[in-house]
């Protein structure tokens, strides 16, 4: 039988962590916006992209300055949830940031055309729900990626 969830042994990205990461990472604006431009090069304009954790939210806002999207953002951190979500406000871009697990997704039957994660599928407890969990979400014929 094979094994579906898996423990995560790394710490809670909550609080200093979260914020801790949220610094060290921001300097990686030219690694994002080029993640950006090529996920936004196949994107029709209206398009709804989900990025699943998102952490601080740097890509899903690069993704909402691209074009004429609908961008939301999934992750299990409260913290990174705020994190983005204030993120978004101060670059002046409209980024649906909730909380929730990539296992357990809090979203309709097909509610996106595009769904991303960039490096955090490792961490999840349950990768092969969150891999069924971003198949329920994808429209017909929608595309989904992963980047370490």
């Amino acid at each position: 039988m094979a094994v579906t969830h898996k423990p995560y042994k790394g710490l809670p990205m909550e609080g200093i962590i979260a914020t801790w990461y949220a610094r060290n990472t921001a300097n990686d604006v030219r690694g994002t916006r080029k993640c950006a431009s090529s996920i936004a090069d196949r994107l029709k304009s209206g398009a709804r992209v989900l990025e699943v954790a998102p952490g601080p939210g740097y890509l899903a806002i690069e993704i909402a300055r691209m074009g004429d999207y609908s961008v939301s953002g999934l992750d299990i951190s409260h913290s990174f949830v705020r994190i983005a979500a204030e993120n978004a406000r101060k670059a002046g871009v409209s980024v649906d940031f909730r909380h929730g697990d990539a296992a357990h997704m809090p979203f309709p039957d097909e509610s996106f055309d595009y769904v991303v994660c960039r490096a955090a599928f490792k961490n999840f407890s349950d990768p092969v729900g969150a891999l069924n969990e971003i198949h329920r979400v994808l429209v017909h014929g929608g595309r989904a990626s992963t980047t370490r």
